[in-house]
C-alpha cells in the first residue's frame, strides 16, 4: 500500500473513481463467471494491504463460495514512511504483515485454510528484480489457478512490476490473469483515456461486503497514521477509503 510515483492532483476531488463517465457504463459480471467452480484463486500483492484495496470484497466473495485460496505478500512493507523515526522500516517490517493478518480476520477469511507466502522482496525495488519477482509467483501457481494481481500501469513502479511478473508467471505456468486497479482510480480526469476501460468489469457487492472491506481497511493503523514530525501525510488518504464504499470490484480482464 503505497502512493503513486507521481502524486500530484490524484487526491482531489475530479478523479477517475468519481468523475469519469465511463464508470456508469463498465459492464457487470458475477464472480462465478470470472472463476470457475473449485478452482484455486492466488492474490498477489505487492505490499501488505493491497488484497484488501484492490480486492477485499472479491476475496469475501470467492471465501463465500469455498474456493482455495492463496496469498503471495511480495514485500513486508517496510519502505511506507522514508524517513520517520516513529514508523521506521524495522517496525513496519513486523507491523505491516500484521496488520494484513487481522484485516483478513475482519473480512470472514478463513485464515487456516488461507495458504499465505511472504516474498520477502525489497519494498519499493521490485522493478530492478522483475525476472527473479516472475520466478518467485510462478513458483507458486499451478496449471488452472486464477490469479488476480495489480494492474502493469497503475502508476506505482511496485504496483507495475507485480502486474508484469505476474502475467509473465501465468503465461509461463498455464494460469488465467486478471488485473487490479488501485491508485489508477486517483489519476486526475483527465488521464482517463488512457484507462482501458474496454477491459474494465465490476464484480457486485453487497452491503455487508463493502462494510467488513471498510473495517479490515481500518485495521492498517500504520497507513493510516503519517509522520508529522517530518510532514508525511497517511498513506491511506480519505479519498481511498471513499472509493471503497463503491458497492463493486473493479476487475481488468
Amino acid at each position: 500500500m503505497k502512493p503513486a510515483s507521481s502524486n500530484d492532483g490524484r487526491r482531489g476531488p475530479a478523479q477517475i473513481w468519481n468523475s469519469a463517465p465511463q464508470m456508469a457504463q463498465i459492464p457487470t459480471r458475477h464472480v462465478n463467471s470470472l472463476v470457475p467452480s473449485g478452482a484455486r484463486v492466488v492474490i498477489v500483492a505487492p505490499h501488505p494491504g493491497d488484497e484488501v484495496l484492490a480486492c477485499g470484497g472479491l476475496l469475501q466473495l470467492l471465501s463465500d463460495l469455498e474456493h482455495p485460496l492463496q496469498l503471495i505478500s511480495i514485500t513486508d512493507g517496510s519502505a511506507s514512511h522514508p524517513g520517520s523515526q516513529l514508523w521506521p522500516a524495522a517496525r513496519l517490517s513486523v507491523v505491516r504483515p500484521q496488520e494484513s493478518a487481522e484485516a483478513l480476520r475482519r473480512l470472514g477469511m478463513p485464515l487456516h485454510l488461507l495458504k499465505w507466502i511472504r516474498g520477502g522482496f525489497c519494498d519499493n525495488g521490485l522493478a530492478a528484480r522483475e525476472p527473479q519477482l516472475s520466478q518467485f509467483i510462478a513458483r507458486y501457481l499451478q496449471p488452472g489457478d486464477v490469479v488476480f494481481s495489480t494492474w502493469r500501469n497503475d502508476g506505482n513502479d511496485d504496483h507495475d512490476a507485480v502486474g508484469r511478473a505476474s502475467a509473465v508467471a501465468c503465461n509461463v505456468v498455464g494460469a488465467h490473469l486478471y488485473e487490479l486497479p488501485i491508485w489508477a482510480w486517483h489519476w486526475p480526469a483527465r488521464e482517463g483515456a488512457v484507462f482501458p476501460w474496454q477491459r474494465a468489469r465490476k464484480v457486485p457487492l453487497d452491503a455487508w461486503n463493502v462494510a467488513r472491506k471498510l473495517h479490515a481497511a481500518h485495521a492498517f493503523a500504520s497507513q493510516l497514521a503519517g509522520d508529522p514530525q517530518i510532514g508525511l501525510a497517511p498513506m491511506l488518504a480519505q479519498v481511498l477509503l471513499e472509493r471503497m464504499r463503491e458497492p463493486y470490484e473493479i476487475v481488468l480482464v
